[in-house]
């Protein structure tokens, strides 16, 4: 899944590498980061929750459940939470017995902070839970966000946060409500390489900037979630294409005002037979 457009890879920043590119009057300046272990990626994914305004509320870390049990919550989230200062991995919520098993052994979970997504509305009465982390798919992640704020818990959700405005809305509306905390798990707002970025732009280090270039691909695999779009919501937009469109704001410091895109060549008309295989797009901001 191949998307030309503005973004940073995390991705590839976590597996191989990071790179972002400045274009400013007649000059060019890219930044890249050796490569990092995953680990060392993920640990840096949680860096928010340490920032958030609920550390200095009590001694005690933090508990957080993980609301989906895939491949980022397995190999990335759950690790680091063994790692965090101010917050810790306490429950889990999954469709399956199986994987509930296998976590509650491995990070010496409690039978009562583990849940399915039928009871999960019963985690109101668990005081060992702070926060819910939903990493489910696109699709999902309104009714978990809003469930788990009307269970009284704090929500971390995955990006993208919705698939469209009216579910985000409602989202903002249910935490407003029911006075809790909503955060979308982008870590790339606490990024050392991306916080320069900014500060370049701020500082006008360089100059005046004219242009973001950004693209980010990945490699995926037939029958997985993002294909389908009742669950992803759309194609690589919504998927790895958050980082371009993230990219671009925070780099410009500005919300774009029109916006150009092009759907690319399907190579792979039956894996994508739902949603894009590539897109391309430009985004224009009010610059000064």
């Amino acid at each position: 899944m191949l998307i030309p457009a503005f973004s940073l890879n995390r991705r590839n920043f976590i597996q191989q590498l990071s790179l972002a590119a400045v274009s400013l009057p007649g000059f060019s300046l890219s930044f890249s980061s050796t490569s990092m272990s995953e680990p060392a990626i993920a640990k840096a994914a949680t860096l928010e929750l340490e920032k958030s305004p609920l550390a200095h509320l009590q001694d005690r870390k933090l508990g957080i459940a993980l609301v989906g049990l895939g491949g980022y919550s397995t190999g990335q989230l759950a690790p680091a939470l063994q790692e965090t200062k101010l917050c810790e991995l306490k429950g889990i919520v999954t469709g399956s017995p199986d994987k509930a098993s296998n976590w509650k052994k491995k990070y010496s979970l409690q039978d009562k902070n583990i849940y399915s997504y039928e009871n999960f509305d019963s985690i109101k009465d668990n005081p060992d839970i702070d926060i819910v982390y939903v990493v489910l798919p696109n699709s999902m992640h309104a009714e978990y966000t809003i469930r788990g704020a009307k269970a009284g818990k704090h929500v971390i959700c995955e990006k993208p946060m919705a698939i469209n405005i009216k579910e985000a809305q409602d989202m903002i509306a249910a935490c407003k409500q029911y006075d809790r905390l909503l955060s979308i798990g982008y870590r790339l707002h606490f990024e050392p390489y991306n916080l320069t970025m900014i500060k370049y732009r701020e500082d006008k280090t360089f100059g005046e900037l004219s242009k973001v270039y950004a693209m980010d691909g990945m490699k995926i695999e037939p029958g997985v979630w993002r294909l389908n779009k009742e669950l992803a919501g759309g194609g690589p937009i919504m998927d790895v294409g958050i980082y371009c469109v993230q990219a671009a704001i925070y780099t410009t410091g500005q919300l774009p005002i029109a916006v150009t895109a092009q759907e690319g060549v399907k190579t792979d008309k039956e894996k994508f037979r739902e949603v894009e295989q590539s897109m391309k797009w430009t985004l224009e901001f009010p610059m000064e």
